[in-house]
C-alpha cells in the first residue's frame, strides 16, 4: 500500500491578521560566525513584504544551510557527509557506532541531524577520511 504525501493547501489565513497568505518561496539569508548563505525558503507568505507562517518541513532548508556553514567555518561534518565516510568505509551504522566507541544508534542519529557529533569523533572522522586504512587498527582493538 503506497503511503500519501500531504499537500499543503495554496492559501492559509495568517494567523496574526487573518490576511490571506500564498504558498512560496522568498529568499532568506542564513548566517553562522561571520559567513552566510541565501537560501529559498518556502512558507505561506502576504502580498507585498512582511513575515511568513512556516510548516512542516519549512525550516529543514535553514537547518541544512546552517549545518553546511558549520561544516565549511569549524569542520563539524554534515549529516550527508558522514554517511558518505561511513560508506566509504563499509562500515554499518552500529559497526561504526562500535569502532568509535559511541554506541549502537549514535551514526543513525549523526546522519539524521539529530545530533552532532563530538570533537574527538569529528576528529577522528577526519583522520580516517583521509587514511582509511587506518580503520584496520581500530576494528583489532
Amino acid at each position: 500500500m503506497a503511503s500519501k504525501v500531504a499537500t499543503l493547501p495554496r492559501t492559509m489565513p495568517s494567523p496574526e491578521t487573518g490576511e490571506t497568505l500564498t504558498r512560496a518561496s522568498r529568499p532568506f539569508k542564513v548566517f553562522y560566525k561571520g559567513k552566510s548563505v541565501t537560501v529559498k525558503l518556502p512558507g505561506y507568505y502576504p502580498k507585498g513584504k512582511g513575515d511568513g507562517v512556516h510548516v512542516g518541513n519549512d525550516m529543514s532548508i535553514v537547518d541544512a544551510a546552517l549545518r553546511m556553514l558549520k561544516e565549511q567555518v569549524d569542520g563539524i561534518p554534515t549529516p550527508e557527509t558522514i554517511r558518505k565516510f561511513r560508506t566509504k568505509l563499509g562500515l554499518s551504522q552500529r559497526r561504526a557506532g562500535a569502532i568509535f566507541r559511541v554506541g549502537p544508534k549514535a551514526f543513525d542519529k549523526y546522519e539524521r541531524g539529530l545530533i552532532e557529533p563530538s570533537g574527538p569523533t569529528v576528529q577522528l572522522i577526519t583522520l580516517l577520511n583521509r587514511h582509511p586504512d587506518m580503520i584496520k587498527e581500530l576494528e583489532a582493538s
